[in-house]
């Protein structure tokens, strides 16, 4: 691993992937890279199966850059969390992170591979936590937390947030976080788990999370279709987009490289 700036002002960045989606991290950081960093970024990287080559790769798409790519890899051989093709083991590595970065990183973005920024990520990075220890968007809406809160056994109020943006307070995730804890609660409601690490990030730790919005931090195609729907809502098109909004989560189906997708916001992939 690279040695970190000891009093820089770096911007921490993780990402949790497997090797099918090596190409589309390194779009992603391309784009975040466009807008400079007073310190530059330190990109970690999570993962169980990057070989050599990976590795290359990608720190040849940002040679020349202040990026500093750290790639940490995973080793867990047994697991009680639940995998398919959809949702693999990665998934849950942002969960407890804070378990395998370094000791020293107070806080960290974490973005999922299939989104990409299109203004600079400074803001997000300066928020305060208030205590909490995600700041995160939802795109839930009341009726679905209400039936989401009997499904996962919360007993009180709060969001179901989506994972694919996240600020992470990992000094308080470090001291208030339990493996154990997790384990457990997975083997309890493994069967009622559909979006499991989202589930399991709202279940635990939905009281201790600030919400984003999610037009500026998370949105997809169909966030800006279903605020469009609402007469209540001034339209906002793509020029709005480009202002105002942040990161664009591809996430689903709905993905740009694909054949099928339909939406407006893949213009902004294309770009890169």
């Amino acid at each position: 691993m690279q040695e970190l700036k000891k009093k820089g002002k770096q911007m921490n960045i993780l990402f949790t992937i497997d090797r099918g989606y090596v190409k589309r991290l390194a779009k992603c950081i391309q784009s975040i890279i466009r807008f400079p960093s007073e310190d530059g970024y330190d990109i970690y990287i999570m993962h169980s199966d990057l070989e050599s080559g990976d590795e290359t790769y990608l720190r040849r798409e940002t040679e020349n850059t202040d990026v500093r790519i750290h790639f940490v890899g995973i080793n867990i051989e047994e697991t009680d969390f639940p995998e398919s093709d959809r949702y693999p083991l990665q998934i849950y590595y942002r969960i407890f992170a804070s378990f395998f970065l370094p000791q020293n990183l107070e806080k960290i973005i974490y973005l999922d591979a299939d989104t990409i920024v299109i203004n600079p990520l400074n803001e997000l990075w300066k928020m305060e936590f208030n205590g909490n220890y995600f700041l995160a968007c939802t795109h839930i809406r009341k009726v679905l937390n209400k039936i989401n809160r009997i499904r996962l056994g919360i007993k009180e109020e709060r969001p179901y947030i989506n994972s694919g943006v996240m600020l992470m307070n990992l000094t308080e995730l470090r001291k208030r976080q339990s493996y154990s804890e997790m384990k457990e609660y997975v083997k309890k409601y493994r069967k009622v788990l559909t979006l499991p690490d989202q589930d399991i990030i709202t279940a635990l730790y939905g009281d201790k999370i600030g919400l984003l919005d999610t037009m500026v931090y998370n949105l997809s195609d169909r966030m800006l279709a279903i605020y469009n729907g609402d007469m209540g809502h001034k339209k906002r098109d793509i020029d709005w987009v480009r202002e105002h909004t942040v990161v664009i989560h591809y996430y689903g189906k709905q993905k740009p490289w694909n054949k099928n997708y339909r939406g407006v916001l893949d213009v902004f992939y294309k770009e890169l």
